[in-house]
């Protein structure tokens, strides 16, 4: 059975940092790439941040500079940190893990809320 348990999430301040952290389990972990999506109400779940098997990463313009995404592939688990945090970072954010061989799939994990406050 596949589960990513997202952690981390919580209320902070404009300009705060937050770390979120995803552990995967019933997957082999480092074949798969990993994401941070998010949601704010309203809108459409997003791409945050994305980390391939090889360690390549790519970011959403609006968090370019400000967050940072990487794995342990001994820990199966991927963080996300995030610094300097903006009003309209506040969402759901939700971990993904995803491959295209043999076979595309994908997995979610159940979310986290991040709220920043001013």
């Amino acid at each position: 059975q596949v589960q990513l348990v997202e952690s981390g999430g919580g209320l902070v301040q404009a300009e705060g940092s937050l770390r979120l952290s995803c552990a995967a389990s019933g997957i082999i972990f480092n074949i798969y790439t990993m994401g941070w999506y998010r949601q704010a109400p309203g809108k459409q779940r997003e791409l945050v941040a994305g980390i391939t098997s090889g360690g390549r990463t790519n970011y959403a313009d609006s968090v370019k500079g400000r967050f940072t995404i990487s794995r342990d592939n001994v820990k199966n688990t991927v963080y996300l940190q995030m610094n300097s945090l903006k009003l309209e970072d506040t969402a759901v954010y939700y971990c993904n893990a995803n491959r295209r061989t043999p076979a595309a799939v994908a997995y979610w994990g159940q979310g986290t809320q991040v709220t920043v406050s001013s």
